[in-house]
């Protein structure tokens, strides 16, 4: 894979994941509030934003085994697990944008209120960005992009409104 194609995957997620990277945005920009709670350590932030996205990871990597182990009336082998795996990479590719921005934060690049603020645009962004895909994969026309950018940013605002809420 190129090295383009490789950012744009880890930026975008797969085609076929639009859902998971959804699904980790909405939680990385959940954590950066819940963690957040009036102060705004990148560092801490970006811990606990990673935390959380593996622990669910390794929870949906579980469960969605689960689920094709009984599909398929036996249990995974190692190969079947690691494709569950794989297939589920997007939930924490969603965190590598913010946890980015995060960073700098930490380590003085901007400053640290600004960083977490970037973080959770980023997150808004790629909430915009998903909403344009899935409509261009389903072919819904601009009333329905609008929609599906509508619905996908009214989230994430809502959980920027949540955390300019718990800040102050």
């Amino acid at each position: 894979m190129k090295l383009g194609a490789a950012v744009k995957r880890v930026v975008l997620g797969p085609r076929d994941r639009i859902a998971s990277t959804v699904y980790g945005t909405i939680v990385v920009m959940g954590a950066i509030t819940a963690g957040s709670g009036g102060q705004s350590d990148p560092a801490r932030l970006a811990s606990i934003v990673f935390a959380t996205v593996f622990v669910l990871w390794i929870a949906h990597v579980y469960s969605h085994g689960l689920a094709e182990s009984i599909d398929r009336r036996h249990r995974l082998d190692r190969a079947e697990l690691v494709s569950v795996a794989r297939r589920e990479f997007s939930l924490l590719f969603a965190a590598v944008a913010p946890i980015g921005a995060l960073l700098l934060g930490a380590v003085g690049v901007v400053r640290e209120s600004r960083a977490v603020w970037l973080a959770l645009g980023l997150g808004v962004a790629t909430l915009v960005v998903q909403g344009l895909r899935y409509a261009r994969l389903e072919h819904v026309g601009r009333l329905g992009a609008l929609v599906a950018v509508a619905v996908n940013v009214a989230v994430g605002l809502f959980i920027v409104g949540l955390k300019a809420f718990v800040a102050h």
